[in-house]
């Protein structure tokens, strides 16, 4: 008998806002500015590859030395965050969340590489259909980050939700990876994924948001 799916939990960047713009420019002029430059051949695929996951190991990623990362991140987050007008709800987000919170039996919460001041200003106070959930797991909750399955896991203890109900939505391959590894169905948002590739094997390929209402 198939389970009903009545725990959704979310990723943010590339899932429920498109904060591309706002992050990777900015990565790519802080990694020039401390002597890294990226080829210019290799920009936009770089852009991608290191999008979604937690300042930290994106710089690791890059190939950073250890000491260099903490001051690295920081410039980069700076500059980040003076381009937070470069970030736009993705279309029929809101109306989606809406229409889960609505329903009948249903939980929705967020597990995101965000640190907590980042996901507060800049999510929980930005947008209105933030406040729709009640339980957020953030890069300060968990010691490992996706892919491992660590934050999924910490959302579903908080949700007291059985994994044969839940789903984990993302957009890139560390959100599969982190939501197989936690034993729950992937839902894939094609729609918003820089790679859209990389998540073709999900259990649910989103063409758009108001797909998930479909599972």
């Amino acid at each position: 008998m198939a389970h009903q799916i009545n725990n959704f939990i979310f990723d943010i960047d590339g899932t429920l806002i498109d904060t591309l713009d706002m992050y990777m420019p900015a990565m790519i002029e802080i990694l020039d500015k401390y002597g890294y430059p990226v080829a210019p051949d290799k920009v936009e695929q770089t852009k991608h590859d290191l999008f979604g996951i937690t300042g930290v190991d994106a710089l690791r990623l890059a190939g950073i030395p250890e000491e260099k990362i903490p001051a690295m991140r920081d410039d980069w987050f700076k500059l980040a965050y003076e381009r937070a007008d470069r970030t736009k709800v993705i279309d029929g987000i809101p109306e989606m969340l809406q229409a889960l919170a609505d329903r009948d039996g249903a939980e929705i919460a967020i597990a995101t590489s965000k640190i907590p001041e980042e996901f507060d200003k800049y999510f929980v106070n930005k947008y209105d259909f933030a406040k729709l959930f009640n339980v957020a797991i953030t890069s300060a909750d968990t010691e490992k980050h996706k892919p491992a399955p660590d934050p999924i896991l910490a959302a579903m203890e908080r949700m007291g939700a059985d994994p044969a109900t839940t789903v984990y939505v993302g957009d890139t391959i560390n959100d599969l990876k982190a939501a197989h590894a936690a034993g729950v169905k992937f839902a894939g948002a094609l729609y918003g994924s820089a790679k859209p590739e990389s998540i073709a094997d999900a259990d649910f390929p989103l063409e758009k948001p108001s797909d998930l209402l479909k599972i």
